[in-house]
């Protein structure tokens, strides 16, 4: 269960949008990674409110969460789940912290598959996520987005992973939505917004 909260934390859905994709050429693949590497490298905190949205094929209807993400470099990541219940991941000091609505625990990061996912995450704040080993990459663009999608390499990790997607909007630098598809054909769509760039953040965002 913690697996799939914790991936359903961060990964969304091929084929959510229904605007005509098309690839990039490498001129502008190149373009929009130098772009977005260059302008994330300034940030320092991002703050985030989202919705999720998990499509499960053995439930009739989607489970649609609300919550908050905070994010410091170099490292440290927060998914706050406020509606319709209280569930909080933390990220930090190659640790997984959860507290289940007042029952607390911790995974070490390093041995798992939740350190990659949380690499990949921080990585799109910065522009180091395009570099990830663990990944290919492949760019597409429409009217209103650029994507990235990141297909896993590894056998380990496409046991849970089929698909990533990041959405950034033509104009903007930092992911608006994000989705994954799932090796078990669930999907997950994670949507950003009332973004803040490099406010203040309360070390208690990070503790739980």
């Amino acid at each position: 269960m913690i697996k799939n909260i914790a991936f359903g934390a961060f990964l969304l859905v091929s084929g959510f949008f229904f605007a005509q994709n098309t690839a990039m050429t490498g001129t502008e693949a190149k373009a929009f990674v130098t772009k977005v590497s260059s302008e994330t490298q300034q940030i320092k905190t991002l703050q985030s409110d989202f919705t999720q949205t998990k499509k499960m094929d053995f439930l009739d209807k989607n489970i649609v969460t609300y919550g908050k993400m905070s994010l410091k470099s170099p490292n440290m990541l927060s998914w706050k789940y406020t509606k319709p219940y209280q569930y909080s991941i933390v990220f930090k000091e190659n640790k997984i912290f959860i507290n289940d609505q007042g029952k607390k625990s911790s995974v070490d990061a390093k041995s798992k598959t939740f350190e990659k996912i949380n690499k990949l995450i921080v990585g799109s704040s910065n522009g180091k996520m395009f570099n990830d080993p663990e990944f290919t990459v492949t760019y597409f663009k429409n009217a209103t987005y650029n994507i990235a999608k990141f297909t896993p390499k590894s056998a380990q990790l496409l046991k849970y992973i089929k698909q990533i997607e990041l959405y950034f909007p033509k104009s903007e630098s930092t992911v608006a939505q994000v989705n994954m598809l799932e090796a078990s054909g669930d999907t997950t769509n994670i949507v950003f917004k009332n973004t803040k760039i490099n406010a203040p953040i309360s070390a208690s965002e990070f503790s739980l």
